[in-house]
């Protein structure tokens, strides 16, 4: 019972005849439980705290790449990553019959001096190799007069957006109307384990994988965002503007984030440093200065010690698996994370990064 609790929840996978399960129902789990079961396999989810209750179930959802430059195989995967996302989104969007708030609409930045010019016409030329079917150009402001920019500034096609929360619950309603069974507060406490098992539970996973291995294996990292309403945006690409992450999403709110706090009293309360964030974010953005404040929201996004995701074997637990670590690109890498997963747990398919194998935490 306490290492239920620890863990935040279960989630169950049966895979066809042979029985198997995972913890967690964030949005890594919810994610390989669809794909899961989109390739035929029997699944049952199971947390004890109710899906998307951790850092998955905020209201953010910038799904932004990593910049062209410097290139490696988390960037790769990760390009790889949203790429899928869209056709992986629309499916569970017909399959429920609810948005998950998926929109590819690219993300502007603007250009401040000739220094930053000149840096993003260099990764102008990183993306026409590294971006196949995308662009990383510099525009004129007044395309997107929506934000109140002036001058220039960069516009990238890749970038993409989607509301956590609303993504949590489209996912739970796709599996439940596909066959699978959900399962939460007490009674998914001390259900019995089964064949295999994938543990995806954010920051207790990490932190219990942690105990008795002599060093961290990864921590949290809280962040605290507000939602505007904020009409009339919705067509508009993210902002990204002095550190601010603005998105304007499909159902007339903007959300802002986030703080990045490694010490904390209180994982789920905002405070002072939200106010600041808001503030800054009145002064910069024109339309959000007398948009009001309708949420503000506080959570602990899981960080690995490698700041990659943690996908693969679970050490020193055979047939046990682990998929963690998705901190600020959670949802954006959660199309290939399930993909590789189910690739993993349906078929012993290993076609993970090297440089997310668990082992490269310690």
């Amino acid at each position: 019972r306490q290492v239920a609790q620890l863990h935040g929840g279960h989630f169950h996978l049966l895979v066809l005849e042979q029985a198997a399960n995972q913890f967690g129902a964030g949005i890594f789990g919810l994610a390989i439980a669809w794909e899961c079961l989109r390739r035929g396999a029997r699944v049952r989810v199971i947390d004890v705290h109710g899906p998307g209750a951790g850092s998955s179930g905020g209201i953010v959802g910038a799904l932004a790449p990593h910049v062209p430059e410097q290139w490696n195989s988390k960037k790769a995967f990760q390009f790889e990553s949203l790429i899928a996302a869209e056709p992986f989104f629309q499916s569970v969007e017909v399959a429920s019959g609810l948005s998950t708030g998926y929109g590819r609409t690219g993300r502007v930045q603007p250009v401040v001096g000739p220094e930053a010019r000149a840096l993003a016409q260099a990764r102008a030329a990183g993306a026409a190799t590294l971006w196949p079917g995308h662009r990383w150009e510099i525009v004129e402001a007044a395309r997107f007069g929506g934000w109140g920019l002036t001058g220039e500034v960069i516009y990238d096609t890749l970038s993409a957006r989607m509301h956590p929360r609303q993504a949590c619950a489209a996912l739970v309603a796709a599996l439940e109307g596909a066959g699978a069974e959900v399962v939460t507060g007490a009674a998914a406490i001390d259900i019995a384990e089964e064949g295999r098992v994938v543990h995806a539970t954010g920051l207790a996973g990490l932190l219990a994988l942690s105990h008795g291995r002599g060093r961290g294996f990864g921590s949290g990292v809280k962040g605290q965002s507000a939602l505007f309403d904020a009409p009339g945006l919705a067509t508009l690409p993210q902002l990204f503007i002095e550190t601010l992450h603005v998105i304007a999403h499909a159902d007339g709110t903007v959300a802002l984030g986030s703080t990045s706090e490694n010490t904390y009293e209180d994982p789920t309360r905002t405070d002072a440093q939200l106010d600041a964030l808001i503030e800054r974010a009145r002064e910069l953005v024109p339309p959000l200065r007398d948009a009001p404040v309708i949420e503000r929201w506080a959570g602990v996004r899981p960080r690995a010690r490698s700041r990659a995701p943690v996908l693969g074997h679970y050490p020193d637990r055979p047939g046990h698996y682990i998929a963690n670590g998705g901190f600020k690109i959670g949802f954006g890498m959660a199309a290939g994370v399930a993909r590789v997963m189910a690739d993993l747990l349906l078929e012993d398919h290993h076609d993970i990064p090297p440089a997310f194998a668990p082992e490269t935490c310690f």
